[in-house]
């Protein structure tokens, strides 16, 4: 009878073996699993071995972000979705920074694209729903503004959450993304306590 697979054991190896990868540690069967509590042969149970494991390793990092993005509440103002969504992507890059540095290292594949596609797919939506309430002109784009804004979420994150820069560089994304949205048509004013009242949901230090 086949044992059950425990989720915990195989979040772990994927932890550790994002960890290693960040302070360049050498990733054998042996190393990976040393101090897990776990054997050799968990890889191969659990990923079929360590080519299953990068594939999985990359795939559990946009995993983890979809899950994260899709608790983020819809409200009546789409702007403060928008800025929900980057604080909820800097909030998941900053709890699982070792897994963030593989996720966009496209050396791995992915098993799957859905959960990578859902984060943009997100963004879009946020935007269409802005652009039908008027808060955005109608010439406006929303795969562009979406990934436009994708772009500063993803630099704040590399530079703070894997990166040189502290914690509070990270306010600098209210005044980006109001500058953003101001830019396709919201009321500076309103866009602004819209941003940051999405954006306040990132966590402190």
């Amino acid at each position: 009878m086949a044992r059950t697979k425990d989720p915990a054991v195989r979040s772990r190896l994927l932890d550790r073996a994002a960890q290693m990868l960040r302070t360049r540690q050498p990733v054998t069967l042996r190393t990976l699993v040393s101090g897990t509590g776990t054997s050799t042969m968990a890889v191969y149970t659990y990923f079929g071995g360590m080519d299953g494991l990068w594939k999985a390793l990359r795939q559990e990092g946009f995993t983890r972000l979809a899950a994260r993005l899709a608790a983020v509440k819809t409200t009546a103002d789409p702007v403060r979705d928008l800025a929900a969504l980057g604080a909820a992507y800097l909030a998941n890059a900053m709890e699982n920074p070792d897994l963030y540095r593989v996720m966009f290292d496209a050396g791995f594949d992915l098993e799957d694209t859905t959960a990578a596609d859902d984060t943009l797919h997100r963004l879009v939506h946020a935007v269409e729903r802005a652009k039908a309430k008027d808060r955005f002109r109608d010439e406006v784009d929303p795969l562009e503004l979406a990934t436009q804004s994708w772009l500063i979420g993803h630099g704040l994150a590399s530079l703070v959450a894997t990166g040189p820069l502290p914690h509070g560089a990270l306010a600098h994304g209210v005044p980006l993304l109001t500058a953003l949205f101001t830019s396709a048509g919201d009321e500076p004013d309103r866009c602004r306590r819209s941003v940051e009242r999405g954006w306040g949901r990132i966590p402190s230090a």
